[in-house]
């Protein structure tokens, strides 16, 4: 599971890219900065995104239009928030999505919704699938077997694990043929959306991984 906030670009030359902030980006017209925009009205070196373990900043370098966040120049680091909306001399527009997301995908552009392939919401309990919400939503017993695997996604989980997961006490009493008709009832909801594409794989003799990687 991504645990870093993400960069999406929006409107202008780079629509539909995205970073992971896990330390720092520069943005400008130089190709020295981890996001290039070529475009004259961008500074050589424009701006900074900057996570630390108390939140992600945002920091104009002196460029010569400006950064704007939610349409305020910047005249000094400010903090992040979920969905800020980034421009950068009116060029480029960026937003910020924080790791714990809860900004509706279907509010994004298309182009931005498929590269986030599955998201899910713990305090609301919903799900995307590229971009899409689940609906009907998931059944508990659903919800909590994906919410096991998306928390260690490309790793493999046991079985005994997931069914300690989302049954608790009550684990002894569960079978294999339960155990698996709740995989494949999950599998069919996600391919609703996504068909072709195996989220969940088993790994035999040894449990179950989630591939959420971008196809």
């Amino acid at each position: 599971m991504n645990e870093f906030p993400v960069i999406v670009a929006h409107s202008g030359p780079l629509e539909g890219q995205l970073w992971v902030l896990s330390d720092q980006i520069s943005v400008g017209r130089e190709e020295d900065c981890d996001v290039t925009i070529p475009d004259r009205q961008v500074s050589r070196h424009h701006a900074l995104f900057r996570f630390t373990s108390s939140g992600s900043t945002l920091e104009d370098l002196g460029s010569k239009n400006g950064t704007f966040l939610n349409g305020q120049r910047v005249t000094e680091p400010v903090r992040l928030t979920e969905g800020d909306e980034i421009k950068v001399s009116f060029v480029q527009t960026f937003l910020y999505l924080s790791s714990d997301a809860t900004l509706p995908l279907s509010e994004l552009p298309p182009e931005m919704q498929f590269a986030f392939n599955l998201r899910m919401d713990e305090s609301s309990k919903r799900v995307w699938v590229r971009g899409v919400e689940l609906d009907p939503p998931l059944s508990n017993q659903q919800f909590s077997l994906l919410s096991r695997l998306f928390e260690q996604a490309g790793e493999v989980v046991s079985r005994e694990e997931l069914i300690r997961s989302v049954w608790g006490g009550e684990a002894q009493w569960v079978t294999e043929q339960a155990f698996d008709a709740l995989v494949r009832r999950l599998r069919e909801r996600l391919n609703q959306l996504d068909p072709g594409y195996d989220y969940i794989v088993t790994v035999r003799g040894h449990g179950l991984r989630l591939e959420n990687s971008p196809h």
